[in-house]
């Protein structure tokens, strides 16, 4: 699905990717995980195409990023900060990137789902935080596509939209998805996660199953065991 191999990306001095090399085949979620600064939000640009690597490359679908844009086609992609145009309705913006892409959409469901239907004639700029997310999540899932890059789903979601969300995704892991995402809840990872990349420094400190990270750092809790591996520094593959 995605293979990325000896990826380095810099901005101006600071190497933020340093030949990094991942493939993720399995269908269900996949956590990148690190602190702030750790690469994993331009690992995710880099895949979709909104970054260059310096050198090294990728393919998405068996498509080389660099050669055909149409891997795209089958990528739904949640930015971190939805930035939405102020003055714009929400059923407005909706429609809008529905006709833009061309494709068969499940906004309608979404918006049931997601409780979005008060807030369809309001204007972008006068929503909420955790409003504005919705909407955003909305416009990630609408398309239906195998392969889905989430940059912080949850983010400013209050508690009955977060239980949605997990409800989501999990509805999305058995239509045999494949979901990449990066969140600082550890909770939200322990529960929907199958998988987990753990970046530090634009290195991979480790790849594999939440299973596997406890056992072999010895801790039970999947915020502990992170810690452990922080602490230690040691490449874990």
């Amino acid at each position: 699905m995605v293979d990325i191999r000896n990826i380095s990306k810099s901005f101006g001095r600071n190497q933020v990717l340093k030949d990094l090399s991942l493939n993720i085949t399995q269908e269900g979620v996949t956590a990148i995980l690190g602190p702030n600064g750790s690469g994993k939000t331009t690992l995710l640009k880099c895949i979709l195409g909104l970054t260059i690597p310096d050198r090294g490359n990728i393919t998405v679908h068996g498509r080389d990023i660099r050669k055909d844009v149409k891997y795209r086609e089958d990528l739904d992609y949640l930015p971190q900060i939805a930035d939405f145009p102020a003055n714009l309705k929400v059923r407005e913006l909706i429609k809008m990137i529905g006709e833009l892409r061309h494709r068969t959409t499940r906004e309608n469901e979404l918006i049931r789902f997601f409780e979005l239907q008060p807030f369809l004639d309001k204007k972008l700029g006068t929503l909420s935080g955790g409003t504005r997310q919705k909407v955003n999540l909305v416009l990630a899932f609408m398309f239906n596509s195998p392969l889905v890059i989430l940059d912080e789903p949850s983010s400013g979601l209050d508690p009955v939209s977060l239980l949605r969300l997990k409800q989501w995704i999990h509805e999305e892991k058995e239509q045999g998805k494949v979901i990449l995402l990066t969140s600082h809840i550890m909770s939200l990872v322990e529960e929907i996660a199958e998988n987990i990349v753990f970046l530090l420094d634009g290195k991979i400190y480790f790849s594999g199953t939440i299973a596997r990270l406890r056992s072999e750092t010895e801790e039970q809790n999947l915020e502990h065991a992170i810690a452990a591996l922080l602490s230690g520094k040691c490449l874990v593959r």
